[in-house]
């Protein structure tokens, strides 16, 4: 099995920024991709970003699109991110996560097989 350990949460002002991290650790796959997802209180959870991890290529969200930036450090088996300009409607607690087999889906949480535990985004008007 996977853990994924998320970390860089925090409560920032609007127009600040923030990086998330989120380290996985056990099975390695031949195949895959990890995404970010967000879910504020009351609603759904909502796709952010995804990378592939042997190729880099990324996704994202319409709403976070020139504002966030997902990355990844192969060697610490570490994914990032980056986010800038930061509003509060970006309030959220933020789910890393890892695709076993991608096929191309990122933004469908039903193709993901582990979930971090989440760290919460508070940005205050």
């Amino acid at each position: 099995q996977v853990q994924l350990v998320e970390s860089g949460g925090g409560l920032v002002q609007a127009g600040a920024s923030l990086r998330l991290s989120c380290a996985a650790s056990g099975r390695t796959f031949s195949s895959y991709a990890m995404g970010w997802f967000r879910q504020a209180p009351g609603k759904e959870r909502e796709f952010v970003a995804a990378i592939t991890w042997s190729g880099g290529n990324t996704n994202y969200a319409d709403s976070v699109k020139g504002r966030f930036t997902i990355s990844r450090d192969n060697a610490k088996n570490t994914v990032y991110l980056q986010m800038n300009s930061l509003k509060p409607e970006d309030t959220a607690v933020y789910y890393c996560a890892v695709d076993t087999y991608y096929r191309g889906r990122p933004h469908r949480p039903q193709e993901y097989d582990y979930w971090g535990q989440g760290t919460q985004v508070t940005v205050s008007s």
